[in-house]
């Protein structure tokens, strides 16, 4: 009697068309994964999904979704579903932030970037979840080591990787015994186009210094999502940071953080 074929692997990844998404795609089709690559940018991502079927022979179909607005993960859902896909792996990766003083902040894209980065993630996570369940699947999400600790200057982007941390890894707990893995992906600055979108060129955090590349940043994310690790934080500074943060006075670890990220001329 002949075998059945082995189904597919099936990943969608947000925040594709850039960074770290992009670099992760890459780590999914080299390993026979399908793709879906979701985000803004669809001509960025087509000549990605284009390469990576030359070059790896995988399916990689490209939808635009708007995923700041209220609707855009469940639209993005009910594409994918429309189309017969079932997943075998989500990656919550698209998100941003915004330098500067929250009093002088405009607050719509405040509330934007709260819809991207939190409400976003919960919403594909909850409505894919009977995908990730049947097919034993696991789920990345893009969190920071900003989400270790407040931070000034970044006020509402440190709070919402601090929920896709806390998030990721109750969930993580609930699904251990199903075979779904939950991993939080907690990387430092990174060199992305996030600094630029977040104006962060001026801050400390990230002026003159030499930053690890999406590329290496999202090879051991994807390592570490694989082995179903629930929290990494990639370079051994970064991770000291974080776990330094857990243990110091919280008064004290909002001046340290507050130094770190200041403006500077």
């Amino acid at each position: 009697m002949a075998t059945p074929p082995t189904p597919h692997k099936t990943a969608l990844i947000t925040g594709a068309s850039s960074g770290i998404g992009k670099a992760l795609a890459r780590h999914f089709a080299q390993d026979g994964y399908q793709l879906v690559l979701a985000a803004r940018g669809v001509a960025k991502m087509q000549a990605l999904a284009d390469e990576l079927q030359e070059q790896f022979k995988v399916a990689a179909t490209v939808i635009g979704a708007d995923l700041e607005t209220n609707d855009g993960a469940a639209k993005l859902h009910s594409e994918v579903k429309a189309r017969g896909m079932v997943l075998s792996a989500l990656v919550n990766n698209a998100g941003y932030g915004a330098f500067g003083e929250f009093k002088d902040s405009a607050l719509a894209p405040e509330l934007a970037m709260m819809q991207l980065n939190m409400n976003t993630v919960v919403v594909l996570t909850k409505l894919f979840m009977p995908d990730l369940l049947a097919t034993r699947g696991k789920i990345l999400n893009t969190a920071s080591t900003a989400a270790f600790q407040p931070g000034p200057y970044m006020a509402v982007y440190y709070a919402t990787k601090s929920f896709v941390l806390s998030f990721s890894e109750a969930i993580a707990s609930e699904l251990e015994d199903t075979g779904v893995t939950v991993t939080a992906l907690c990387p430092g600055p990174t060199a992305s186009g996030f600094q630029d979108k977040a104006d962060l060129g001026s801050s400390a955090l990230v002026k003159g210094k030499k930053l690890p590349t999406s590329e290496a940043v999202a090879a051991l994310g994807y390592r570490a999502m694989q082995r179903g690790q629930r929290v990494y934080i990639p370079g051994f500074v970064n991770w000291a940071m974080a776990q330094s943060m857990r243990i110091t006075p919280r008064n004290l670890a909002t001046k340290v953080v507050k130094t770190l990220t200041r403006p500077i001329a």
